[in-house]
């Protein structure tokens, strides 16, 4: 199988997405309905299995605070940037860090390489959504409110199926159970009906990025500045680290440095929006506009690399 036979595939679905929405023949509430059974269920489905199966590795140690630093410092980058580059955008430096796994990473990875190739980018992705819960949410919630509650991020947490997935797979693991979980009467057949919903995680996904994609004119040219920036720094520093770091230091193999690359130049997390009930009509327009960007931009890097490297 060549690597067309991998990768047409993928940006078929996103394409398919787009000619839902351009013909509209099917309606926003669907995508909607589709978005909320792919977090509530499918993603989760993918994450409990992923954690379940994973194998604990020391060298993980030193992948996990790479990509921990790497998200606190583009944070810092961006609000170093955005006070001068773009004073007028307060939701810049929200921009310049986080990358979108859940509704893009895990079905763009799982495209290309195999849905059992998926760990890599689970593991690659861990401190990430801590990131993203525990530092990046807060920060969201403090620039809509001018202050952050701890408990409404713990209940947020607490909450979100997704984490509860990702948490109950990594213990069960942890406390050596997962074997009991793959072939114990009834606890076997969840596990099975589990990977039966994986499945589902990458068609549904992609088309619900394509009808997403919708790029307006106004405003675009401090999106293209934000993103080339973005890109600029993000694709060059992937490439190096992941010949310094993930393979000379950690001596993690090609599923790792695809995962890490993939993971890097994935746009930035769409749940910003949900957090902009009291912006600006201008700032909305701005923030949909460089997600919808970078998803384009993130997909042509993607692209290019899975075509470089077809394998992991």
């Amino acid at each position: 199988m060549s690597i067309f036979d991998s990768l047409l595939p993928i940006l078929f679905l996103i394409v398919l997405g787009m000619l839902l929405r351009w013909t509209q023949l099917v309606s926003s509430d669907v995508i909607a309905g589709i978005k909320k059974l792919i977090v509530s269920l499918i993603l989760p489905s993918v994450l409990f299995t992923v954690f379940l199966d994973m194998e604990m590795k020391i060298a993980y140690l030193g992948l996990w605070l790479l990509v921990a630093l790497i998200c606190l410092g583009l944070y810092g980058l961006g609000l170093l940037f955005g006070k001068w580059l773009a004073p007028h955008h307060p939701w810049f430096p929200f921009l310049f860090t986080g990358f979108e796994y859940g509704m893009l990473g895990v079905s763009l990875f799982g495209g290309a390489y195999g849905m059992e190739a998926v760990g890599y980018i689970a593991i690659v992705d861990l401190p990430h959504e801590l990131f993203i819960w525990f530092v990046f949410a807060p920060m969201l919630i403090v620039r809509r409110d001018g202050r952050s509650n701890p408990s409404t991020i713990l209940k947020m947490f607490a909450a979100s199926p997704v984490t509860l997935a990702l948490s109950a797979g990594l213990v069960l693991n942890a406390l050596g159970l997962a074997e009991i979980v793959k072939t114990a009467p009834v606890f076997s057949s969840f596990y099975a009906t589990l990977k039966l919903l994986t499945v589902m995680v990458v068609p549904l996904i992609l088309l619900v990025v394509g009808y997403g994609i919708k790029v307006q004119r106004e405003g675009l040219g401090d999106v293209v500045r934000l993103v080339t920036l973005r890109y600029g720094l993000v694709v060059p520093a992937a490439l190096l680290l992941n010949h310094i770091v993930i393979d000379g230091w950690l001596g993690l193999g090609a599923g790792f440095q695809a995962a890490f690359f993939i993971l890097l130049i994935l746009p930035p997390p769409f749940i910003i929006p949900l957090f902009m009930q009291k912006a600006r009509e201008e700032e909305m327009a701005f923030v949909s506009n460089s997600l919808a960007v970078s998803t384009v931009i993130s997909l042509i890097c993607f692209s290019l690399y899975v075509i470089i490297n077809p394998i992991v």
